[in-house]
């Protein structure tokens, strides 16, 4: 009976697999975390849903800080008893829409053209049944 000899192991070993250190993924910081830390007000609007059958009608989601809620109630927004900070940056909000809304009036009226432009009449009872106009 023939013996085989066994197989010789190859001079050149294959080498280990190299251990990957995995690093901590860098996490960056939210502007609202930056603003928070610094002790600084912060608000932003996250997101505009509209109306797709009425594109005049939509909403704002917002988002804000502590700090923020703290200016708007120094500046004078206040909420009633069991009314959460929403209520505070709503009024805030709304208040920003009427002032843009007041400025774009403004332009616009200032844009017209003099004899365009809605006119006052005064009138005065002068007596008799007469009224001045003027």
């Amino acid at each position: 009976m023939a013996t085989r000899k066994p197989k010789a192991e190859p001079a050149v070993k294959k080498p280990a697999a190299k251990k990957t250190v995995k690093k901590p993924a860098v996490v960056e910081k939210t502007a609202k975390e930056l603003a928070t830390e610094a002790g600084e007000p912060w608000v932003s609007v996250i997101q505009v849903e509209l109306d797709p059958d009425n594109i005049g009608n939509g909403a704002f989601e917002l988002d804000w800080n502590d700090k923020f809620i703290t200016k708007l109630v120094r500046a004078g927004y206040q909420s009633k008893p069991g009314e959460d900070e929403g209520i505070i940056v709503d009024r805030w909000f709304q208040e920003v829409c009427r002032n843009v809304v007041a400025e774009n009036y403004e332009q616009w009226e200032a844009n017209q053209p003099v004899d365009a432009r809605p006119r006052v009449i005064d009138k005065r009872d002068v007596g008799n049944g007469r009224t001045e106009a003027s």
